[in-house]
């Protein structure tokens, strides 16, 4: 049985910015930005800066990197926001659609356990053992120094990027299923939720995404400890490591390069480290 602290009010981020279609007419260009809640917040606040200076307007909204990498290729949307790399097959599958790769952003992503977890001892686990959670193979905190509870294990969708880089890096498959979960989550928020309301969950999320209630642990593999913080991602020495990309169908033009530009600059890369992650300085 889960047991669940009292309510957390997790942070809701705003899905949509703009205003209503019928507004468009004659303001410019409407963009559409669709895909990963990682990269969301980064997008969205971007977009409020650059429309007070653009008759461009923006519309946000998240999905998941699959989603948003598939509405750019479909032509859905002008901006897939995309937490991992464009898959092999997705470059095959799109292969038409010419995809470009636009990085605004580096982030790491920790393997995080409720605070009760971690303030019982779990403040490091290996590889193999997070790989034996998540295939049920252990299911009890005590067999790896916590509490005697049963672990909660969370999982996300399988087209999450954060999922694809967590799952690569424990199994080298970033589309390894899990026997061992009990719960599937989609959004960051939604599963930081999650984790900060039970007693006994383990999950996975971005770095910006830890609190008080959501602890990440460090890895240990082949004999080393890998510590989750940023000052180890700049330096090269944590192992799970993303870029945070916009994706588009061949290279963007007028006011929707405007906008990549904007967010790759001075200004858009202060957004970049206000919204937690690493700035790249307009590097690809």
């Amino acid at each position: 049985m889960v047991r669940y602290k009292r309510a957390w009010a997790g942070l809701v981020l705003g899905l949509m910015l703009g205003f209503p279609p019928e507004t468009f007419a004659d303001t410019g260009l409407r963009i559409q930005v669709v895909g990963s809640t990682t990269v969301l917040p980064v997008a969205s606040r971007s977009a409020q800066r650059f429309m007070q200076s653009s008759k461009a307007r923006i519309l946000v909204n998240a999905g998941g990197s699959g989603v948003g990498i598939h509405s750019v290729a479909q032509g859905h949307a002008d901006i897939g926001m995309a937490s991992r790399e464009i898959s092999p097959n997705e470059k095959i599958r799109f292969e038409k659609s010419d995809l470009r790769t636009h990085s605004v952003g580096l982030d790491g992503v920790a393997c995080m356990v409720s605070s009760e977890v971690y303030q019982a001892g779990v403040r490091q686990l290996t590889r193999r053992e997070i790989a034996g959670i998540y295939m049920g193979k252990i299911r009890n905190w005590k067999e790896v120094g916590g509490p005697d509870r049963e672990i909660v294990v969370i999982d996300k969708e399988r087209h999450r990027g954060t999922r694809h880089v967590f799952m690569q890096y424990i199994f080298g498959n970033a589309l390894q299923r899990t026997p061992g979960t009990l719960l599937v989550t989609g959004s960051n928020n939604e599963e930081q939720a999650k984790i900060a309301q039970s007693d006994s969950a383990i999950g996975m999320l971005s770095f910006a995404w830890m609190n008080e209630q959501v602890k990440a642990v460090s890895l240990q593999d082949q004999g080393k400890e890998f510590l989750p913080t940023w000052e180890a991602v700049q330096q090269g020495q944590y192992p799970i490591v993303r870029k945070l990309n916009f994706i588009t169908a061949g290279e963007p033009k007028r006011d929707i390069k405007a906008f990549i530009d904007f967010v790759k600059g001075p200004d858009g890369q202060k957004i970049v480290k206000e919204s937690g992650y690493i700035p790249i300085g307009g590097k690809d």
